[in-house]
């Protein structure tokens, strides 16, 4: 069971088959000919909660239509900064140690500090032939004039703190360029042809290419251009079972001390989720710029497009009025979609993937082997056969207090020190079951299945088996690393089932 008094470890430290002509076998050495080998095109949303995506037209023609959809894509840190550390080095946040956006939790003076960026999935594709390239958002409080471009990238357009989308700069390869206050200086449309440009620079060499584009939309304040500045406008907010609740008796005190939505609460969020659905046109015009652009240089063939997002978020649901950063499912689960070679078209796979799973499938589809500090897997063999067998569980962590969580503390008196325990939380789901311990001692229990919305916390009246079995499942992967995580995540609850197969990765 998780304590206060316990700090999490800090450990210092898949075969797939051929589903594609030009895939090839996994975790193999390089293949002679790198131009031969498939493209990477990855898609990074920042804050773009599941619900949304279905405004996005172009994307689901040119992605989902043509691909799969990933229905049970989860982050396993549901913030900004540990979740991009996981998709760069395929590991839990208990491991990259990058538990937040600001020091000591994290940011990118701690991944820096920390040496993370020595080995990403940056460095081993370009080690193997790829030209990679970044475009947009990296880590959080990287700062575009002095932090320099990080090992691994051949062609770096990285922005910092620009949320706003105007009057910031990029650095671009080491360069510095500001942009203004012009229609075409909007930051999303900027990035769009810093990614063309990679996409034809690299066809015309007939290079391999990884291109990590990452935007700083829909995040607050979801800045859109002029040319979408009509839409939506009577957009109603959406209002599931979650949404205020009415009974919160069975969550924790974090939760229970939150009042109901007021009428300005209410007023801010539909005035937000506007903005939100807005700020999302501008990324659906990107997709289609980029897929248009890899089908004119005549890559699209033998690429990999992959769209997903770094966190979810909640609106409303549970009495939060907008954020992150919870083991809730609106803040866990992301949209996720892929197209590519031996990609089957229109599918829809509902096995439980994870971030920590994109970097050593970008290695799959390279064919190279990824380090043994790896925690994901590749989820090829998803393609090839959506009903072999997979993970049965995984980790959800949280290590640091949402400012929101900080404020209501301040409106009750209270420091941030004091309600600190609730900001500590292990968690796992499984298919069928979410269950969480806090820092506090409070526990939660939920039948994803019967209850999606998680409205009934069923801890006082669970099997006392299971909740041992979960929370001994959880005790395991909360310390895992490498490829213990796999073997535990693999696991059925039960029995022995739950304890570590391997002592080390």
């Amino acid at each position: 069971m998780f304590s206060p008094l316990r700090l999490p470890s800090w450990p210092a430290f898949f075969v797939a088959p051929v589903i594609a002509l030009y895939l090839a076998p996994a975790f193999a050495q390089p293949v002679a000919h790198p131009s031969s080998r498939p493209n990477i095109v990855l898609i990074l949303t920042d804050d773009e909660d599941v619900a949304s995506h279905r405004f996005m037209p172009k994307t689901r023609a040119l992605l989902e239509d043509r691909g799969t959809a990933f229905d049970n894509f989860f982050v396993s840190y549901p913030f900004c900064c540990p979740s991009r550390a996981s998709i760069l080095r395929g590991q839990y946040a208990h491991n990259t140690q990058v538990v937040g956006n600001e020091l000591p939790y994290g940011g990118f003076e701690k991944l820096r500090q920390r040496g993370l960026e020595e080995s990403t999935v940056a460095t081993w594709l370009q080690a193997a032939g790829y030209r990679t390239a970044l475009v947009g958002k990296y880590i959080n409080r990287y700062i575009p004039e002095t932090d320099g471009v990080p090992p691994g990238w051949s062609d770096w357009y990285a922005a910092g703190n620009a949320h706003p989308s105007y009057d910031y700069t990029l650095n671009e390869n080491g360069r510095i360029v500001a942009y203004g206050r012009e229609p075409e200086d909007y930051l999303n449309d900027v990035l769009t042809g810093k990614a063309v440009e990679v996409i034809e620079t690299s066809a015309a060499a007939r290079q391999p290419f990884f291109l990590y584009v990452s935007t700083l939309t829909p995040h607050s304040p979801a800045a859109s251009p002029p040319r979408h500045k009509d839409l939506f406008v009577d957009a109603e907010l959406p209002r599931p079972p979650s949404f205020d609740e009415a009974d919160v008796s069975d969550k924790p005190a974090v939760i229970r001390n939150f009042p109901r939505l007021d009428e300005p609460a209410l007023a801010w969020l539909e005035d937000e989720y506007r903005r939100r659905l807005r700020s999302l046109q501008a990324i659906d015009d990107m997709v289609e710029t980029i897929v248009g652009t890899l089908e004119a240089t005549g890559a699209l063939d033998r690429t990999y497009v992959i769209y997903t997002s770094d966190n979810g978020f909640h609106m409303g649901e549970h009495r939060l009025v907008a954020g992150k950063d919870t083991p809730y499912e609106e803040d866990i689960r992301v949209p996720m979609v892929m197209r590519g070679p031996g990609v089957p078209e229109g599918a829809r796979n509902d096995a439980m993937a994870l971030n920590i799973d994109l970097a050593p499938t970008f290695a799959d589809i390279a064919g190279i082997e990824p380090p043994a500090f790896v925690d994901g897997r590749s989820f090829l063999p998803l393609l090839a056969d959506p009903a072999q067998p997979w993970r049965q569980s995984f980790l959800i962590e949280r290590r640091q207090l949402e400012e929101q969580f900080i404020a209501l503390a301040e409106r009750q008196g209270m420091t941030a020190e004091q309600l600190d325990p609730h900001a500590y939380v292990d968690g796992l789901r499984t298919a069928e079951w979410s269950y969480l311990e806090y820092g506090s001692g409070e526990r939660e229990l939920y039948d994803v299945v019967e209850d999606p919305y998680q409205l009934q916390n069923l801890i006082k009246e669970a099997d006392p088996i299971l909740l041992a079995d979960l929370a001994e499942r959880l005790d395991a992967l909360a310390g895992c690393a490498g490829r213990q995580c796999r073997e535990l995540e693999d696991l059925p609850l039960g029995d022995d089932a739950v304890r570590p197969v391997s002592a080390q990765p």
